[in-house]
């Protein structure tokens, strides 16, 4: 299937929002194709040389602004994940041919999202960082919802986009409180990392 990509220098989590100020010619033109067709976009990270193999759609949700001067301002939230099979530069903005995949096997326990939101909120605590108190539902994957809020690197946030098992992301997860929250008592208490 064949969509519209919007590079950006971000990772756009399933059910993740994503706001938006729409003001280069080429987005305004794909971002006004997608609206009128009710079509979704590909959000993908880009790099100064190079693309993401692996990226999420992202669905309108509203159109928050429109100003005078043709820039918009939007909200979108992230959908399916797809991997990019060939890209087209025959528009203004880039195209790409993807394939849409879902997780495999084996998904995380209900113990081991307890424990993950747990350590997501006291790292977030001890970190500083205001949180909006999110509803989690425990009874599923909360993975991608936790990594949107997380004060980590894009290139972390990318590993976890293109894993394709909720029980791995989970895992990689509680690794990654389990690594952070020493740090943020050794600089709570004063202590040299």
């Amino acid at each position: 299937m064949r969509i519209p990509l919007f590079p950006l220098d971000t990772v756009l989590f399933p059910g993740s929002a994503l706001p938006l100020h729409i003001f280069e010619e080429r987005y305004r033109e794909m971002i006004g194709e997608c609206l009128a067709e009710k079509k979704e976009f590909g959000v993908v990270r880009g790099e100064p040389d190079r693309l993401a193999v692996i990226g999420c759609t992202a669905n309108i949700v509203r159109v928050l602004e429109r100003y005078a001067d043709g820039r918009t301002d939007i909200l979108c939230e992230g959908a399916r994940r797809f991997e990019i099979e060939g890209l087209d530069d025959s528009r203004s903005f880039l195209q790409a041919d993807v394939e849409f995949f879902e997780d495999e096997g084996q998904g995380s326990t209900r113990d081991e999202r307890e424990e993950c939101a747990a350590l997501h909120f006291v790292t977030l605590h001890m970190a500083g960082i205001d949180a909006p108190l999110t509803q989690l539902d425990l009874n599923g994957p909360v993975a991608f919802q936790l990594a949107d809020a997380l004060p980590s690197d894009l290139g972390f946030k990318q590993q976890l986009l293109v894993s394709r098992s909720d029980a791995d992301r989970t895992a990689r997860l509680l690794e990654f409180y389990q690594e952070m929250l020493p740090r943020l008592h050794n600089l709570a208490a004063g202590a040299p990392n």
